[in-house]
């Protein structure tokens, strides 16, 4: 009989401490929440030699804006449980078309779903504008012969079809550039899209150059794109149940350096050159 009942004053003290501990431990301590560092938004300023033509383009040009996509109450439990971040709109969504329902006597069931590998996240390291990303009109006039000036101003002579795309072959391409896309427009403010057009007869009357006399003019139009460069988070991801609980496994992770170039929309650059001779 000592023996049992020394043997249940044990445990029952075990147990006791096993209750104190979480409290005594954080007893007079306060450790300052987490508090997330915001990256500053860079000041990329567009020079005056570039000129936003929408009013103008004879192209409408779609917006591409990504917003991005609110992640259910479901799917937003699920992201926190994962280890790795996770922002790939396309994941997102199909997270949030998914439905987990548990019942009280869950006890013992385990249930592993394979969602495949996907892009996760992209981490974005430099962000740099190249305003004459590719020549797309030049007007021309030869004032070799004239008394006066003459003055031009921009007509495109042939539609222009400009394309951005990734500078390496990737995995998953098209989900990897939304996250770049996303981000650069994020960083510059300004309207982006892997493709871009200036349509035929788009002009732009209000600027005017100046050809003097026994002088040629060349007016060089360019248009504009953001030289986008970081690194992408692939993992294959698992939905795991265990009883009442589901949670986000991510394995084989692994990162690969992407660079990408996207043009700027509706947005061209102009140079003025003028010469005594044809160049």
């Amino acid at each position: 009989m000592k023996k049992t009942s020394l043997s249940l004053l044990i445990i029952g003290l075990a147990l006791m401490l096993s209750y104190m501990t979480p409290a005594s431990a954080g007893k007079g301590k306060h450790p300052k929440p987490h508090q997330p560092k915001h990256e500053e938004k860079a000041n990329y300023t567009i020079p005056d030699s570039v000129l936003n033509i929408t009013k103008e383009n004879t192209y409408p040009n779609p917006a591409q804006d990504l917003p991005l996509l609110q992640p259910s109450e479901l799917t937003e439990e699920l992201i926190d449980t994962s280890r790795v971040k996770i922002e790939n709109p396309d994941l997102i969504r199909m997270l949030n078309e998914t439905s987990i329902n548990t019942t009280p006597f869950a006890i013992g069931y385990r249930a592993i779903i394979y969602l495949g590998e996907w892009p996760l996240s992209y981490q974005s390291t430099e962000t740099s504008p190249n305003w004459e990303y590719q020549k797309i009109n030049t007007n021309y006039y030869d004032n070799r012969g004239g008394n006066a000036a003459y003055k031009i101003h921009y007509v495109q002579e042939q539609q222009k079809v400009i394309r951005g795309g990734l500078t390496v072959k990737i995995k998953k391409a098209e989900d990897v550039q939304k996250m770049m896309l996303i981000k650069a427009a994020e960083k510059t403010g300004l309207p982006l899209a892997f493709e871009t057009i200036i349509g035929a007869g788009t002009t732009k009357k209000d600027q005017i150059y100046n050809i003097q006399p026994q002088r040629l003019g060349y007016l060089n139009a360019h248009a504009s794109a953001i030289n986008e460069k970081g690194k992408v988070t692939y993992g294959e991801v698992y939905i795991m149940l265990k009883g009442r609980k589901k949670f986000i496994v991510v394995k084989n992770v692994t990162s690969q350096g992407i660079g990408a170039w996207i043009p700027v929309q509706d947005h061209v650059s102009f140079g003025f050159i003028s010469s005594d001779r044809p160049r």
